[in-house]
């Protein structure tokens, strides 16, 4: 394929690649800010509707549902046609779903509204890895997906503490209509972004003959490639965790610290949101490791997720008031530094022309074993027991995350030199 990558590696402009970069940095932000606002807003909501944990867990869980149902096909859409186009078009969809939210009157319409959620959003983590896989060179993946991924803390963040400030203030429904908006402008303004052009799904063989891949090529792609297995699911137990800290700390605050709503959200946000210095903090320390390592944006995830683990074990079994809180801000600086690394993963060791659906594959596992699975689980446990023992499993998962990551880590450099090498083309403007 006839390329149009400059001698930087850069497909477009550095100014244009920077300018795309920064719209879906804010439209994974107002992602999770949708999609998290809801968290702060529980008690409120079982006042109004006489709802339990567990069906508050669904509020979250149908969305992580919904993306993993959806996200796998869609995906395959979007490496066949456009990554800009689609992502623009479901960013919509997830809007105006969170501003129907707004208007609903039952627990029912509620739950319906956020399937909606779920289905616009089921796209835009596999086109956006794809896009920025494909604007920046490989020796600089790393950073740019931890800058990228450093959106989630910060949306999730504002998300969480958004609503608890405005269902104090107003009202919980207010909240889904004010974080509707932004979403909506920058989803319009994504339709006129350009892409690359789709890869021909082919590869060359050992006689350097051109050859069209068929679905078991497709396939093998992705199972001969154990690296990028095992990221696949270690990244599921640590969304796991991160999605169990993001819905249930703020009622942690509530119930075990008696804590007030709005100071218990503000402060479960601003644990999550450390991990807006960990995200790009790992992408920068993966790529210079890497330079000596070249297994790095899988070992170092292991060996911060282990760390993460000691910390929330110890925060959880052992610390009370300040000690506590100090041990769960430095876990929210480091538990998001794996996702660098492990997200470059996704893209390095697979054909350019499937990203997209590799990072789907991500996602549709993380949602399904993680994001979906940690709020019901924990709500149950709650309802049986108590928070606090349901808070208590989660150590447990990052050791788990930190094995597969490992494991992973053995398989890297074997599996990268597997991967078609293939350069990307632009759109004309």
């Amino acid at each position: 394929m006839k390329s149009t990558e400059n001698r930087q590696g850069y497909l477009f402009p550095l100014r244009y690649s920077n300018y795309v970069f920064i719209l879906l940095f804010l439209l994974y932000l107002f992602d999770y800010a949708d999609r998290m606002v809801v968290n702060s807003m529980f008690t409120s909501i079982q006042k109004d509707w006489f709802i339990n944990d567990t069906q508050c867990g669904w509020l979250v869980s149908i969305i992580y549902l919904s993306i993993g149902i959806l996200t796998f096909p869609v995906s395959i859409f979007i490496d066949r046609w456009s990554r800009t186009k689609t992502i623009g078009i479901m960013a919509i969809v997830w809007s105006v779903a969170t501003a129907v939210c707004a208007f609903t009157g039952n627990y029912v319409q509620l739950l319906m509204a956020r399937i909606f959620i779920g289905f616009g959003e089921a796209g835009y983590a596999p086109g956006g890895s794809a896009l920025i896989s494909g604007m920046y060179p490989l020796e600089k993946r790393s950073k740019m997906m931890g800058f990228w991924n450093a959106s989630i803390p910060l949306g999730s963040a504002i998300g969480v503490t958004m609503g608890g400030i405005i269902a104090q203030a107003w009202g919980w429904k207010h909240a889904f209509g004010i974080v509707a908006v932004p979403g909506l402008i920058i989803a319009i303004l994504f339709l006129f972004v350009k892409d690359y052009k789709t890869v021909d799904l082919s590869f060359v063989d050992k006689s350097n003959n051109k050859i069209k891949m068929e679905k078991k090529d497709m396939i093998r792609e992705f199972i001969s490639k154990p690296s990028v297995i095992f990221t696949y699911f270690g990244m599921a137990a640590i969304v796991f965790v991160t999605t169990a800290m993001i819905v249930w700390l703020p009622k942690y605050f509530e119930v075990v610290r008696h804590i007030q709503p709005k100071t218990a959200g503000t402060m479960a946000g601003a644990v999550m949101l450390l991990a807006l210095i960990g995200a790009p903090l790992g992408g920068v320390i993966i790529d210079k490791w890497r330079i000596r390592q070249t297994n790095a944006r899988l070992l170092f995830p292991a060996l911060s997720t282990f760390v993460s683990a000691l910390l929330l074990f110890l925060a959880f079994f052992f610390m009370k008031g300040t000690g506590q809180l100090i041990t769960l801000f430095i876990f929210g600086v480091l538990i998001m530094t794996f996702i660098a690394g492990a997200a470059a993963v996704t893209q390095d060791v697979i054909h350019p022309g499937l990203r997209a659906t590799s990072y789907a594959i991500a996602v549709a596992v993380q949602n399904l074993l993680g994001s979906f699975t940690a709020p019901i689980v924990l709500g149950k446990i709650s309802d049986l027991s108590d928070l606090s023992t349901a808070m208590k499993i989660l150590p447990f998962m990052l050791v788990l995350g930190s094995l597969l990551f490992y494991l992973g880590s053995r398989h890297y450099v074997k599996d990268m030199g597997k991967v078609a090498k293939i350069n990307l083309e632009a759109e004309a403007a």
